[in-house]
């Protein structure tokens, strides 16, 4: 892997950490926004490997799948979960919804969302 790819896998790791400390710390809304910032860096990865080229700036999931060509790789799981998580990033940065959010997120959920989270990064690791 080139070092931009490394780059941004690296960072990918470095933000699931957080994710299990918030988790820990019962910080919930912050689990999903590390969980989402670890797959957006994920995704990064994969499309500089992919497209030899520089990641688009953006924080949207499905866009930055959909424009690296490895959106339609996803099963319908993967795909209802970058849906599910795609809110968090912006919803922990501007929490206008906090405390309908909370009630969704659990400890369980968030249990959940770090072992989707996981798979995911996992995923894009292997096909790098």
């Amino acid at each position: 892997m080139d070092e931009k790819v490394n780059y941004w896998i690296d960072l990918s790791e470095y933000d699931l950490e957080p994710a299990e400390a918030m988790l820990q710390s019962k910080r919930f809304l912050y689990v999903g926004f590390m969980c989402h910032q670890t797959i957006e860096k994920a995704f990064k990865a994969y499309f500089t490997c992919l497209k030899s080229d520089v990641a688009p700036y953006s924080h949207s999931l499905s866009y930055l799948a959909k424009k690296g060509g490895f959106y339609e790789l996803f099963s319908e799981e993967q795909k209802d979960f970058i849906d599910q998580i795609e809110p968090l990033n912006i919803e922990a940065r501007y929490p206008s919804h906090k405390e309908r959010l909370l009630k969704g997120l659990t400890e369980s959920k968030c249990v959940e969302i770090i072992e989707k989270t996981k798979e995911i990064q996992k995923w894009i690791k292997e096909k790098l």
